[in-house]
């Protein structure tokens, strides 16, 4: 695999722990959201892009799974991985890892579409935008996808 375009850390915070006394699914969710933020900074389609330009970037689908749990207190990173870009779409890859034990606790696969805010519609990324995505692709892009990517869900027939 090659290198994720960058990594995030939060600690457990008490106000997400649920009644069976570990970090409730939501709250996964929340620190993916995080992740997403500094992935898309990284990028150069953050904040700064978004006021810059008038075009932002809009989840479209998103895929959990939780694999482990985690505890109030405890660190843990996220390792972004970017998938593949479009004139119009990002695929991403983030995985949760428990900092201290090393075990991955959830992964979120997630495709994102770009909006111009005017009119809040999809809308191709501007060409300068579009290479710089497509470079980031070429650095970052895994040769394999992490597990868990690409994943269904459903029951066995």
């Amino acid at each position: 695999m090659s290198k994720p375009v960058i990594e995030y850390q939060a600690v457990v915070r008490p106000e997400w722990i649920d009644s069976n006394g570990h970090m409730n699914l939501a709250y996964y969710v929340v620190v993916f959201d995080l992740a997403t933020d500094a992935f898309y900074s990284a990028l150069g389609i953050g904040d700064a892009y978004r006021e810059a330009t008038g075009f932002s970037c809009f989840t479209a689908e998103t895929h959990t799974v939780y694999e482990r749990e985690v505890h109030l207190g405890d660190t843990v990173h996220v390792r972004s991985w970017l998938l593949g870009a479009d004139a119009k779409r990002l695929h991403y890859f983030h995985e949760m890892f428990h900092s201290e034990s090393g075990e991955r606790s959830a992964v979120q696969e997630l495709m994102a579409l770009h909006i111009d805010m005017g009119i809040r519609r999809v809308a191709p990324y501007p060409p300068d935008r579009y290479a710089a995505l497509q470079q980031a692709v070429a650095d970052y892009a895994p040769a394999e996808l992490p597990k868990g990517a690409g994943r269904r869900i459903g029951l066995p027939k």
